[in-house]
């Protein structure tokens, strides 16, 4: 396991990139995050954000569909906020392990 430094704070990550400790997230580490995947982050992008951290922590399963669903943005819009891949790059600066679904 590796270790990045975001906001001044050493965080564990995987081969991917991605922390493996949710607790160690906050607002100052997604913003670096979502620097290095090419993204200047917004309210919108936040409200996205809490949505997963929500969802994972609940045992969710998380899906393009079901963050469409999810009232905070639709499937047009997810992809706007995260292009390329939405769900890889919105979990990886939510702080979450990449969904089994991503390849």
């Amino acid at each position: 396991m590796a270790e990045k430094t975001y906001a001044g704070v050493a965080v564990s990550v995987d081969d991917e990139g991605y922390m493996t400790d949710p607790s160690q997230w906050t607002k100052e580490i997604a913003t670096e995050i979502a620097k290095e995947e090419g993204i200047d982050i917004t309210d919108k992008h936040f409200a996205v954000l809490d949505f997963i951290r929500e969802k994972v922590a609940s045992g969710a399963v998380l899906t393009i569909r079901s963050i469409g669903k999810s009232g905070t943005t639709d499937i047009k819009g997810f992809y706007q906020l995260f292009p390329g891949a939405p769900l890889k790059k919105a979990t990886k600066i939510a702080g979450v392990a990449k969904p089994s679904s991503c390849i």
